[in-house]
């Protein structure tokens, strides 16, 4: 089967002793994501996850340029119609939270500790990229 592109945004903050993670719902089944997005022209992979992040949740912050890693799901087009989708996550610390945003009301938002963050996506890959997040903030870090 073929894969579709995509790029997101994996939304955090570093706060005491933890590392926390902003997940949204999914507009049509209510499911806990990050950001996400297909490629747009003129737009690198981390500059659309960066935007999906901006228009999705209100957010904005420094992104890396590098992503964490990838994971692929399942996305239903219609009701007939699914493809399979491979996201290349982009980390991005969190600055500020608009009041305001595109699909403000077409979400929910909320900010977990990322070990529960990790249990609340669907995509183990995603769960994965999420838990080991804090380990390659310290690698960059490093680096």
């Amino acid at each position: 089967m073929r894969q579709f592109a995509q790029y997101a945004a994996l939304p955090y903050v570093v706060l005491p002793g933890r590392v926390d993670v902003c997940l949204l719902t999914s507009r049509d089944t209510g499911r806990w994501i990050i950001p996400k997005g297909w490629p747009k022209r003129r737009l690198t992979p981390f500059q659309l996850a960066e935007r999906e992040a901006r228009e999705e949740g209100g957010l904005v912050g420094a992104i890396s340029t590098t992503p964490i890693g990838t994971y692929t799901y399942r996305k239903k087009l219609h009701i007939l119609a699914h493809v399979q989708c491979r996201v290349d996550v982009f980390p991005m610390l969190v600055d500020q939270q608009k009041l305001k945003w595109p699909e403000a009301g077409q979400r929910e938002l909320s900010w977990f500790p990322h070990d529960v963050a990790s249990q609340k996506v669907n995509e183990s890959d995603l769960a994965s990229l999420i838990a080991m997040l804090p380990e390659w903030l310290t690698a960059q870090a490093a680096a």
